[in-house]
């Protein structure tokens, strides 16, 4: 069982905004290790009409409460007018691989019967992770079969020759208080281009009980097995990580009671928490993690004490 010691809130981009496009939230920090010294952590910053596009705020390793930079533009703004990416984007993951450094984000679009559309794309970076290219104005993970409204690619390993791919997969909508809710289950698939996505793929894991959505997967390689942190919701309101292990990273076996995060008895993270993101750091791990709606208030960080890694396996953050 994990046991997390909350460190506080890292990044408010209300009070520490460098311009129009970072007024507020700090959408599913995503944690990338620079050096020995600094760790990145890239995030989905909104303007004042809510429109998020995706930056980085640089943290002390040692201490991740002292932030060293924040970038002052986007590293990736936007997609063109139509796109699937022109509403917004969160981040997926951000992964060293043959070709540069690739980013998968989840580009957001606004249609009229329907509350948005949400599907992967995927940007290079030759700078170091300083800017991103788009590799396509379009999806490399688009609508298909059971995936007619998200498919959110949240987690991706490369190794032997190959891509691992989890994701969030939605096709319908949770009516709650008059008000629809995206419903979606997280699924998995490999390929060795990401120019030839399969059709076919796995169920990781499903909503269970009042459960109507469960996302955002990440995935690490801790004592020889697969652990997938995630965010689960149910119809009363609940918004809260769980956790699960695998032997395969494909068959999944829940042990949410063993994530060790509680709420806060007051202020940013005291009514949900979300978005949880891992990265080793020396004999510990740092979670970077959003709190009540969705990270409006930015992100936070806790720290546990020393997982053992896979030596077989890189780990990815």
């Amino acid at each position: 069982m994990f046991a997390w010691t909350k460190r506080g809130l890292v990044f408010e981009p209300a009070r520490r905004g460098v311009g129009g496009w970072m007024q507020h939230s700090a959408l599913t920090p995503t944690p990338y290790r620079l050096n020995d010294e600094a760790i990145r952590v890239y995030a989905g910053f909104r303007d004042a009409q809510g429109v998020s596009r995706i930056g980085y705020v640089d943290v002390l390793a040692e201490d991740p409460l002292v932030v060293l930079r924040v970038s002052a533009e986007p590293v990736l703004e936007i997609g063109r007018g139509g796109c699937f990416d022109d509403n917004g984007m969160i981040l997926g993951d951000v992964v060293q691989a043959p070709g540069g450094l690739h980013m998968f984000y989840v580009g957001f679009q606004r249609v009229a019967k329907a509350k948005f559309l949400a599907f992967t794309g995927l940007a290079l970076s030759s700078d170091g992770g300083e800017s991103f290219q788009r590799r396509q104005e379009t999806p490399i993970l688009d609508r298909a079969p059971g995936r007619s409204t998200i498919a959110a690619v949240h987690s991706a390993m490369w190794a032997n020759g190959r891509w691992r791919l989890w994701y969030a997969v939605g096709d319908d909508w949770e009516q709650i208080g008059g008000q629809p809710y995206p419903r979606y289950h997280i699924r998995y698939l490999e390929t060795d281009s990401l120019d030839r996505m399969p059709h076919e793929d796995r169920i990781c894991l499903l909503p269970r009980g009042t459960e109507y959505r469960i996302g955002r997967p990440r995935v690490y390689r801790m004592d020889g097995r697969y652990v997938m942190v995630f965010t689960r919701g149910n119809v009363t309101g609940e918004y809260f990580p769980g956790l699960a292990y695998s032997d395969d990273g494909v068959h999944w076996e829940r042990h949410d009671e063993a994530l060790g995060l509680e709420l806060s008895a007051e202020g940013w993270d005291s009514r949900t928490l979300c978005y949880p993101a891992l990265i080793q750091q020396g004999d510990h791990w740092l979670m970077f993690y959003n709190g009540n709606d969705m990270g409006m208030d930015g992100f936070g960080v806790a720290e546990t004490a020393a997982v053992h890694v896979d030596g077989a396996a890189h780990v990815h953050a």
